[in-house]
């Protein structure tokens, strides 16, 4: 699988019912959980003080990527992704290619 640096950003759209915020943040845990087992989410940072997400993302292409993991997260629909290809870089300590 390729990786992906992936920073999400979620906005809650104006009079959408708590409950239902809650109940879709609950779901995203769960199935946050299960992509890292699938071996598709591989690490994941919230910026201190900041409402985003960046993480190290693997797919077998950004279609996928796209597609079918991140569209699965129940929050999808009220994010923003921008995601950056990544290439292992001949100095990293943890090259293992």
């Amino acid at each position: 699988m390729k990786e992906y640096l992936v920073e999400l950003t979620t906005t809650v759209p104006d009079g959408t019912d708590p409950g239902e915020v809650d109940r879709r943040r609950a779901d995203e845990s769960v199935r946050a959980r299960e992509l890292a087992a699938q071996g598709h989410l591989f690490r994941l940072w919230r910026p201190v003080g900041e409402l985003r997400s960046i993480g190290v993302w693997r797919a077998d292409d950004e279609a996928q990527l796209r597609g079918q993991v991140l569209a699965s997260l129940p929050l999808w629909p009220w994010m923003t992704a921008v995601v950056t290809p990544l290439q292992s870089h001949p100095n990293d300590p943890g090259r293992t290619d």
